[in-house]
């Protein structure tokens, strides 16, 4: 692999070389933010993009309320069994880390043993991108940004090669959408069920003001219209 580099035949360790190369002209101060924002930092904001569309959801409170909070659910289980999914993926491929093969690189992130393909993080946050994305349009383009950002950041600080993310993608994308009308089948009903409750229903449906109806599909007579945001789940 070393000598592949070398020769300039192999464009996932050049393009490896080049982002990382990044890290080394960049300020000290610098590379200790995206070693955070890599590592933590970008995870944190994918819960926190999750709960504000919750919240959002669950504000707007539409007849499809039940359909875009059973795509919401399906978003963080989409992510732990792409997670479990890539744990055979890894052991079968046994990829090294970059940094063990090639020298030079300026690794932000000490202590990284396992197997380098493909990405844990970017498996993750692309999975929790395209499950905001069914859920909720505009929710789900930020949740994709943040996760290419994430893979970027894994590359520039030297702990994945650009194959290893991109297979995340893959990966965190495949599990989200071919299991995706087998959650809704599921969660839908519940959540449905869920929303009926008088205590439980909070969590599905804003509870609506003296002498609205809560009824789902229910005429709101006090309320003017507002144009409705459409979401992608069905």
């Amino acid at each position: 692999m070393a000598v592949l580099a070398e020769s300039g035949s192999n464009p996932d360790v050049e393009l490896l070389y080049d982002i990382n190369g990044l890290a080394k002209d960049a300020p000290h101060w610098f590379d200790r933010i995206m070693e955070f924002v890599g590592e933590y930092g970008l995870l944190l904001a994918m819960v926190l993009l999750v709960v504000w569309c919750w919240w959002s959801v669950r504000r707007r409170g539409t007849e499809d309320t039940a359909s875009s909070m059973a795509a919401l659910v399906w978003a963080p289980l989409a992510a732990g069994i792409a997670v479990l999914v890539n744990i055979p993926i890894r052991g079968f491929v046994e990829r090294p880390r970059p940094f063990v093969d090639h020298q030079g690189l300026d690794v932000l992130v000490a202590g990284k043993t396992d197997f380098s393909f493909v990405s844990d993080h970017a498996t993750l946050t692309m999975a929790l991108g395209v499950g905001l994305f069914v859920a909720n349009r505009k929710f789900g383009i930020v949740g994709i940004g943040l996760a290419l950002l994430e893979g970027f950041c894994r590359v520039f600080m030297g702990v994945h090669y650009p194959t290893d993310v991109i297979g995340g993608f893959a990966l965190g994308t495949a599990v989200t959408l071919l299991l995706a009308p087998l959650a809704s089948a599921l969660l839908t009903p519940l959540m449905r069920a869920v929303e009926r409750s008088p205590r439980a229903g909070r969590l599905v449906r804003r509870r609506a003001a003296a002498g609205v109806p809560v009824v789902p599909g229910a005429r709101r007579a006090v309320e003017p219209a507002e144009p409705e945001e459409r979401d992608l789940a069905a």
